[in-house]
């Protein structure tokens, strides 16, 4: 570690304006700790620049690449698959390829029934079409009569039974007020007894 306000190794790479190169010179004059850091540095740069320069190997070729190496179909298959361009066209190639072959092998439409021309003995008169429309009608509302009636006597018949069980309902409360009764009465008359007897 360094005591000077300044970073030895800027120094040591002449990194620093001159006057700050010259404050760091006279701080390792007089520091000892600094300039042992700094004579430190100075032998870690020169075993740095011993070194010969050698270009430095891109891959480290094994023998069992060639195994490895997926077979020129597999490639082909990959790079097809992995290409968004290609996953396009060859789509709309087979789009293009099952549309002709829909419209070469659909068969004809059959042929329909000749359209009815419009004459005078078709077209219906007004009156018609109004008797037309009033019969309709009356057939929707004989309908919804009828409708509505079978509605009314399932609901009547529903009332009907609800009347019973109230009645039902209405004659066990009877009974059981009767009973309350009968049974206020037995303890009244008891109690009346058992005050008599004292």
């Amino acid at each position: 570690m360094s005591c000077s306000p300044f970073d030895l190794r800027d120094y040591l790479l002449k990194e620093l304006p001159d006057q700050e190169q010259r404050q760091v010179e006279s701080h390792v004059r007089s520091c000892p700790s600094c300039r042992e850091e700094l004579d430190r540095l100075s032998l870690t740069q020169a075993a740095l620049f011993s070194l010969r320069d050698e270009e430095i190997p891109q891959r480290v070729a094994f023998v069992s690449d060639q195994i490895f190496e997926p077979s020129p179909w597999r490639r082909a298959w990959s790079a097809f698959w992995n290409s968004g361009a290609r996953l396009g066209f060859a789509s709309a190639a087979m789009l293009s390829v099952a549309l002709v072959v829909f419209s070469v092998t659909r068969p004809a439409p059959a042929p329909g029934p000749p359209p009815v021309p419009i004459t005078a003995t078709t077209q219906v008169s007004e009156a018609d079409m109004q008797a037309r429309i009033d019969a309709a009608v009356a057939k929707a509302v004989a309908a919804n009569e009828v409708q509505q009636t079978a509605k009314v006597r399932e609901l009547v018949a529903e009332l009907e039974g609800y009347r019973s069980k109230l009645q039902e309902v209405a004659e066990e409360y009877d009974v059981n007020l009767k009973r309350s009764n009968v049974r206020l009465v037995s303890s009244i008359r008891d109690s009346a007894a058992a005050r008599d007897l004292q």
